[in-house]
């Protein structure tokens, strides 16, 4: 990653995407979703803050994985 990074973005080495274009936890619920986002650490794909349900965020929360990437098309960024 570049120089200034932060310890845990600087750790990733390789950036996972999305195994299915969708939040599951939306599609469990009959929800729908804004944007994806995709867990660095464990890889599972939720949606983001502009969606109504923000499972990123909490997923992030209750696991305490610091990393995701935008699993949008186009899209190349970690946070």
């Amino acid at each position: 990653m570049t120089d200034g990074a932060c310890l845990h973005i600087g750790s990733i080495s390789t950036v996972k995407g999305p195994k299915r274009n969708e939040c599951e936890d939306c599609v469990k619920i009959g929800a729908h979703w804004v944007h994806l986002r995709t867990c660095q650490q464990c890889g599972v794909t939720r949606c983001c803050d502009s969606s109504p349900n923000q499972h990123a965020s909490k997923h992030a929360q209750a696991s305490k994985h610091p990393v995701i990437a935008s699993a949008e098309p186009g899209e190349r960024w970690l946070y």
